[in-house]
């Protein structure tokens, strides 16, 4: 049935700037997790550039709630990692004020949870402050943190926010899902003359990957072809690549192969990347962290839609969190979390297979 839609079609070529081999990447790895490659580009931008500081809640002598900031105090000094109090509000109007003085801030939040205390400051002064001052004062700072859910952390504390941040004009939002990305992009971001709400995921710090000792970015705005096939593309941002490409492997086992799409930065997004992949495909699934209504996944479906409406042989289907706050009971969190079992029902869905 897949081969007999597809040669109703006539092939194309696909090729995207995202899925070229990387090659500003040098031969020397070294294996680290998520957040040492976290902490090796705040540690290098901080030494490429004097404007650069952190600061956040136990940044400096705690060293990060998640150990992010790891030795940063002992090799900076308190003028550049800066504990604050709990006052989300107050540091990120802090770090505003610093950005337009011409320093170049990152605010830790400890979660972004506890970032709505601060939206006023993120929404209303950083992400609008090059338009209304015509242009007077760049905001080249970074708010980063984790997002997501995690383990039994109940509903104020197990939310994905990336689609309400990147609502909103003037912010760029960044997800990366991987050590190497974590690095790259955060550079990219810590360089950008633009505010950028780094979303960092809550499961991934222990995660593992090659990371080159040099100085790389990633550039802001590229999605990447984590994995090739040809029957369907899954699209996923975050954690839940983890999870896409997962269930790539098993669908493999079936002859059934996928392209897994990660988005990496959610604004602006690659819209190229998609649109080529689902042309190849003719099928889409997305895969994603946070609610289904007005979620990410939600503006994918738009673009696909309006790019690749007559290559579909399927309706675009999402995998999401269930529509409630996130429970606390561990089997009832299972069951509202988007995880492999769903994504692979999905994919069979798209293929007719069920």
């Amino acid at each position: 049935m897949l081969s007999r839609a597809r040669s109703c079609r006539s092939r194309r070529s696909w090729k995207t700037s995202s899925s070229k081999p990387r090659a500003e990447s040098p031969t020397t790895m070294a294996v680290i997790t998520y957040r040492d490659a976290l902490n090796m580009a705040l540690r290098e931008e901080m030494h490429r550039d004097d404007r650069v500081f952190l600061m956040g809640e136990e940044v400096a002598v705690y060293q990060g709630a998640y150990k992010v900031s790891k030795g940063l105090l002992q090799e900076f000094g308190e003028m550049r990692v800066v504990d604050t109090p709990i006052t989300e509000l107050g540091f990120a109007g802090v770090g505003v004020g610093a950005a337009m003085a011409g320093l170049r801030p990152i605010i830790e939040f400890m979660t972004w949870n506890f970032a709505l205390l601060a939206l006023d400051q993120v929404v209303n002064a950083a992400a609008k402050m090059l338009y209304m001052s015509g242009g007077q004062f760049p905001m080249p700072m970074v708010f980063r943190g984790p997002n997501g859910a995690a383990l039994q952390l109940g509903a104020q504390h197990s939310q994905a926010w990336e689609s309400w941040l990147a609502h909103i004009p003037g912010l760029k939002v960044v997800a990366p899902a991987t050590p190497y990305d974590a690095k790259g992009l955060l550079k990219a971001a810590i360089r950008d003359d633009n505010p950028v709400c780094f979303l960092e995921g809550e499961m991934l710090y222990n995660t593992k990957g090659e990371v080159p000792d040099d100085d790389y970015i990633v550039p802001i705005g590229k999605a990447e072809l984590k994995r090739e096939g040809e029957h369907v593309t899954l699209v996923s941002h975050g954690k839940m690549v983890l999870v896409a490409l997962q269930a790539a492997d098993q669908m493999a086992k079936e002859g059934i192969t996928c392209d897994v799409v990660d988005l990496r930065t959610i604004r602006p997004m690659d819209v190229d990347a998609i649109t080529a992949s689902v042309k190849k495909t003719s099928r889409c699934v997305v895969v994603e962290e946070g609610w289904e209504v007005c979620g990410v996944g939600a503006q994918v479906v738009d673009y696909v839609q309006r790019h690749c409406f007559d290559y579909l042989d399927a309706p675009v289907l999402r995998v999401h969190q269930a529509d409630a706050p996130m429970p606390y009971t561990k089997s009832l969190e299972k069951a509202a979390k988007p995880d492999l079992p769903k994504t692979i029902a999905a994919i069979r869905q798209v293929l007719y297979l069920d």
